[in-house]
């Protein structure tokens, strides 16, 4: 069960990082859903390895099957099975981590958890399983589009290290975020990003920073009391993600340091609808949409993964030294803007099926 998520709208990810593939199973789909291989292609080739050179410059063209499910172009229903193979593994660059843990990585956990573990490349724990996160969210995406005519999601990195970025939240689109390697829509805090995270792979190490994340067009009344709370389902699809560290949703840790008189949002009609003069609550009140725009921020650490001799131990439990090879990103928020907007897809997907149920007129109809 550690592998499905979500309730009505159900995913199931499978594969491991230089094993066959990479898949998911898409279980709870509405039918007649316009969905090519062109959309989910579109979501993948944003995430895929070597499209920069300050991403990992493993070779994968990731191309999707589309195994079963759509038919004709539309869903029909029935569970979709969409898979990526692997082309470009190589386990040989990952000997040494047969027999040693590998700091601040998952080998360890992982093998007092199943007593065995996949050493090559990390192996389910690797974030290429996000793959098959992407290719969900992409499908996610349609069905939002045709519920909410206004639908709009923008992820965009917000910070590297310590360079903090300027944007409009209010009013920025996703092709602000697209025009440039690390996805920043502040241009000149992107120039400087770059620079860093080049300076940062030649010296084989690495940084981490934050992602926000928009969402348009959400109407009130999505999310469920106590335990299933939007904010909380979309934390734990944040935090599920590999190198996250920290959520925070409107006003988030910042909201500490106000009083309520400051912090609270003042009701007014707008427009013909009942909306908010103000938004620290981040669309989000009493763990259901109040049809304010959604934002939220994820906090990444800097890759594991580093080009420097560490100290650690082995299998044996014997203290020794690690000397990491492989390809990998010296950054991984560029790659991680389309894995953050997929996860918030699956959630708002998967909340507003379940709003559809409790007997809401329905925009699939």
């Amino acid at each position: 069960m550690a592998n499905t998520f979500g309730q009505l709208f159900r995913v199931t990810t499978f594969g491991e990082s230089h094993g066959g593939g990479i898949g998911v199973v898409i279980d709870g789909c509405p039918p007649k859903i316009d969905i090519s291989p062109a959309d989910i292609q579109r979501e993948l080739d944003r995430r895929r390895p070597g499209q920069s050179k300050i991403t990992t410059q493993r070779k994968e063209e990731d191309r999707c099957e589309i195994v079963s499910g759509i038919f004709d172009g539309k869903t029909l229903g029935t569970p979709i099975a969409i898979l990526v193979r692997n082309k470009d593994a190589r386990a040989e660059d990952y000997v040494e981590i047969a027999r040693k843990f590998r700091p601040s990585h998952a080998d360890f956990s992982y093998e007092a958890k199943y007593g065995i573990r996949n050493w090559q490349g990390g192996g389910r724990a690797s974030a290429r399983e996000t793959i098959a996160r992407v290719a969900a969210g992409a499908v996610a995406k349609k069905i939002l589009a045709i519920l909410y005519s206004n639908f709009e999601i923008v992820g965009y990195v917000a910070q590297i290290h310590d360079i903090i970025a300027k944007i409009n939240r209010s009013c920025v689109k996703m092709k602000d975020a697209e025009k440039n390697a690390v996805r920043c829509p502040d241009v000149a805090a992107a120039k400087r990003m770059e620079s860093l995270i080049g300076q940062i792979r030649d010296e084989g190490d690495s940084v981490g920073g934050v992602i926000e994340c928009v969402v348009r067009g959400i109407p009130a009344g999505l999310g469920e009391p106590v335990f299933d709370k939007l904010e909380a389902d979309l934390a734990k699809a944040m935090l599920s993600l590999p190198a996250t560290k920290g959520f925070e949703i409107g006003s988030g840790f910042a909201a500490t340091h106000m009083r309520g008189s400051e912090h609270n949002d003042p009701f007014e009609m707008r427009g013909g609808k009942i909306r908010t003069a103000t938004n620290n609550s981040g669309g989000v009140q009493g763990g259901i949409s109040n049809g304010e725009e959604i934002y939220f921020r994820v906090a990444f650490k800097p890759t594991a993964t580093i080009a420097h001799e560490q100290k650690t131990v082995n299998i044996s439990r014997e203290q020794t030294k690690l000397s990491a090879r492989g390809r990998h990103d010296p950054c991984v928020l560029p790659r991680a803007v389309p894995i953050v907007e997929a996860m918030a897809a699956l959630v708002l997907c998967d909340h507003a099926l379940r709003q559809q149920a409790i007997g809401l007129p329905s925009a699939l109809k």
